[in-house]
């Protein structure tokens, strides 16, 4: 028998792979707290940054396209718990695009990334509880949903890689693109 969160052929399902993908996001968040602050370090700690507004990006952009809406249709009683996930997903978009301007050393740059982490560790936390547990219970297909989610991420990587830099508008999730490396001041 296959352990939780693998098809029988050893390949991860959808929610292992969304795990793995909060697990990235949770060691850029430990990385930060590691060098933030040392002045030699802030070139890091602005790519760290970064990293992890790019990874949250991509992650709620599949989460919307295709998790939420795929648990939306297959369960009558999941509707609320998604709704308060879409909106989480606001809140992080909104200090997403709060941190494209700021850089290591800016008035609230620290505390703007600290709260990112509280509410970013809290949506996970949630996700990995209820929002899974209803995902399994509800019988959808965790690997066809993988491959549907790693396809999208692959096309996400390279379209964010051939646009233009521009700013991640917290109003719509599925539009912004990642600003280049910030500049010290």
């Amino acid at each position: 028998m296959a352990s939780p969160g693998k098809r029988q052929d050893g390949a991860a399902d959808a929610l292992a792979l969304l795990r793995r993908e909060h697990d990235r996001v949770r060691q850029l968040f430990l990385e930060f707290e590691r060098v933030r602050g040392i002045e030699e370090e802030e070139e890091h700690v602005a790519d760290l940054v970064d990293d992890i507004c790019y990874e949250l990006t991509l992650h709620a952009i599949v989460e919307e396209e295709l998790f939420y809406p795929l648990l939306r249709a297959a369960g009558e009683d999941d509707d609320e718990m998604i709704d308060e996930a879409e909106v989480e997903h606001a809140g992080v978009r909104e200090l997403v695009s709060q941190l494209e301007t700021l850089y290591p050393g800016d008035e609230h740059f620290e505390a703007t990334v600290a709260v990112l982490a509280e509410e970013v560790e809290h949506h996970m936390a949630r996700e990995e509880g209820e929002i899974f547990e209803a995902a399994r219970a509800s019988g959808i297909d965790l690997a066809a949903l993988a491959r549907r989610i790693e396809a999208r991420r692959r096309e996400l990587d390279e379209d964010l890689d051939d646009s233009p830099p521009g700013a991640i508008d917290a109003m719509e999730p599925h539009e912004g693109m990642r600003l280049p490396p910030r500049a010290p001041d």
